[in-house]
């Protein structure tokens, strides 16, 4: 007797459909990342019971949602150090408003006492780059992300840091640059520190972005036609100006100094597929299909 036929890795299943990312990014208006060192569960807040205890876990991950804040652990890559730190980073990703606070705190317990807008910290000007490498939520994050984030982390060591679940296995190696909130996929088939090094002159790589968190995600569909339609990869460029849904459409202004850009969009469906490698029921997932750019 056989058992079922092992499923393709959901990311490889990505690949040869050639799912498109953009209009992808999950949502998070505001972030805090907790720093969690060693190897994380399931769930890196509830199911890690050697590096906090899941009622204080759980109690963190509650107040932060509460609060309206996506909540992701991080930890350094490579090898773990002998005595443990409980470094954290509160990021606002909205848009003209974007700042990143950062701190240390002595014990685990004290996260549960963080001041959620960042003011127990320190504002700094350098961004954290957030690689998911979460191996026990999709085998996809284990193998694509940990090569991504080895390769950026050569370059960018003190910026750079494995993350928990982003969403979006499938896009795996996923990245997340904040405080811009800016979301990647597939980073290990592309030079991930270039796009670092993109993001630190102000620019974006149309090709792997998925889109911006802060952002809803037909305006992040919209973005990527008008990228790539302008050749505009500045990071601040093409801000929403209106956003309009009907009868399967959804019409989103975009600003340009040429004149604002109106992008319309279809709602679609895609064929029922796997998003995760745990995934149990294949479902579809909503895409965007460009039907009309016009400048005014």
């Amino acid at each position: 007797m056989t058992g079922a036929p092992k499923r393709t890795p959901c990311s490889d299943a990505s690949l040869a459909r050639q799912d498109p990312m953009h209009g992808t990014a999950s949502a998070g208006n505001r972030w805090l990342l907790l720093e969690l060192e060693g190897g994380w569960g399931p769930s890196a807040f509830l199911q890690s019971p050697n590096i906090i205890d899941p009622q204080l876990g759980r109690a963190v991950v509650r107040r932060a949602e509460s609060a309206k804040m996506r909540i992701a652990a991080i930890r350094r890559h490579g090898r773990r150090s002998a005595a443990p730190r409980w470094r954290w980073y509160i990021a606002d990703a909205e848009p003209g408003s974007e700042a990143l606070h950062h701190g240390e705190v002595g014990d685990p317990r004290d996260y549960l006492e963080l001041a959620l807008d960042g003011s127990d910290g320190r504002r700094v000007d350098e961004p954290v780059v957030a690689v998911c490498a979460h191996g026990k939520h999709d085998q996809c994050c284990a193998v694509r992300g940990r090569a991504a984030v080895s390769a950026i982390a050569a370059a960018y060591p003190e910026i750079t840091w494995e993350c928990s679940h982003l969403g979006g296995d499938r896009f795996a190696a996923t990245m997340l640059i904040l405080p811009e909130g800016l979301c990647y996929g597939r980073v290990d088939s592309a030079d991930g520190a270039a796009l670092v090094a993109r993001y630190l002159d102000g620019r974006l790589d149309t090709s792997f972005l998925r889109g911006r968190t802060s952002l809803p995600h037909a305006v992040q569909a919209a973005q990527h036609y008008a990228r790539l339609h302008l050749g505009e990869d500045r990071i601040d460029a093409l801000a929403p100006l209106d956003v309009h849904a009907g009868e399967g459409l959804r019409r989103v202004v975009l600003e340009h100094h040429a004149g604002p850009i109106e992008v319309t969009l279809r709602d679609k469906m895609s064929e029922s597929l796997f998003s995760q490698c745990s995934a149990t029921v294949a479902g579809p997932v909503r895409t965007f299909e460009l039907v009309s750019l016009n400048q005014t």
